[in-house]
């Protein structure tokens, strides 16, 4: 049914002398997927919002863990949201959400305009068959230098084993489990695949946009950062100044990213940047604790990976689709088993990419359990 609304309205004289009319249509179309009491009139052209009611179970949990004692102050006790969707019955898949710099796993449960939640995809995609019930967990792993690479780190914590052991551990306590994936964007991309490399207790990862090839990601980083830090006397005074500030800019959002990442590859007692604060030029020994951790030098010691899902955007503001066409050329030539997707896109807005990922995670870990 079209509706079709003339409203005629005197506005500017026209050549003529006779009023201008507002010629607006109007088409009546059914909002998508939940049942409504009737049609709505929206514009065609509106984007989608997901007004889907929950039908699982959201609960949360907090449990304390001395691994993650660190030096920023940050606390040992983390939160942890688990969704539990309908048709769950018995033994079950598990995926941890790992969340990108400056987000958190239970963010990811918060309602925004125009979008679902990730517990909304989750059902929507069960809902329609594209994959199994199975269990969410979406933990607090947020630290005060704004993210984490999932990695054990003297200042930031021991996070790669507080995933493997300590949260495993206290997930198979409360729920029933079948097998444990990861999957993550950024530096949760990141960590699920340096995760996935490192331990053994993984059935299957996804990796989108996980940080890769460090020189092209991190290099033409440096000069902005040691600029920004400069202004303060160095690093700490500017994280001083973050602590301090009530309202940060860009450019304190892009330096402190480049200290939390500092923090998590190359930890000293006082956090610093791998380059000369004079020339910008890289400190070997440094850089070179930094290159240890990128996952082209990374696959060179781990390569007992589990079933992996690896995809980037072919035109990625921070040049990731670079470093991951290297990583997809050596896990070729080592006859590594992966599944990897360049699409069209940037390093933003890709939420749309778990439609994918997810079903291909339940498939991978049903399959082989």
């Amino acid at each position: 049914m079209r509706l079709t609304l003339i409203i005629r309205t005197p506005l500017l004289p026209l050549e003529n002398n006779s009023p201008s009319v507002l010629d607006l249509r109007i088409c009546v179309c059914p909002l998508p997927n939940r049942q409504t009491n009737g049609e709505a009139t929206v514009p065609s052209a509106m984007p989608q919002h997901s007004f889907e009611v929950l039908r699982g179970e959201s609960t949360r949990f907090s449990f304390s863990s001395t691994v993650l004692e660190n030096t920023l102050g940050d606390p040992l006790e983390r939160e942890v949201l688990v969704h539990i969707p309908p048709g769950v019955e018995g033994e079950v898949p598990c995926i941890i959400y790992l969340a990108p710099y400056t987000g958190t796993g239970m963010g990811r449960a918060n309602w925004r305009a125009f979008d679902e939640t990730l517990p909304q995809r989750f059902e929507r995609l069960i809902r329609e068959g594209k994959m199994g019930p199975c269990i969410l967990v979406m933990p607090d792993t947020f630290t005060s230098l704004g993210g984490n690479q999932f990695i054990d780190s003297s200042v930031m914590g021991k996070w790669g084993t507080w995933l493997a052991q300590d949260l495993q551990r206290e997930l198979s306590a409360r729920y029933p489990i079948s097998g444990f994936a990861l999957v993550g964007k950024s530096s949760g991309g990141y960590g699920a695949l340096v995760r996935g490399m490192m331990d053994d207790c993984w059935d299957a990862v996804a990796c989108h946009s996980g940080d890769c090839g460090f020189n092209l990601l991190y290099g033409e980083a440096m000069a902005s950062s040691l600029t920004r830090v400069e202004q303060f006397s160095g690093v700490e005074g500017f994280l001083t100044h973050v602590k301090e500030s009530k309202s940060l800019s860009h450019d304190d959002f892009h330096t402190l990213m480049i200290c939390a990442m500092s923090a998590s590859y190359d930890p000293l007692e006082k956090i610093e940047l791998p380059v000369d604060n004079h020339f910008c030029e890289f400190i070997t020994e440094r850089w070179d604790n930094w290159l240890a951790w990128d996952p082209l030098n990374l696959i060179e010691e781990y390569q007992d990976l589990p079933p992996t899902w690896i995809d980037v955007g072919d035109r990625d503001q921070y040049h990731i689709q670079y470093g991951i066409r290297l990583l997809v050329a050596r896990l070729n030539e080592l006859s590594i088993a992966h599944h990897h997707e360049e699409f069209s896109g940037t390093h933003s807005g890709i939420d749309h990419r778990l439609d994918l990922s997810l079903p291909w995670l339940f498939k991978t870990m049903t399959s082989t359990s």
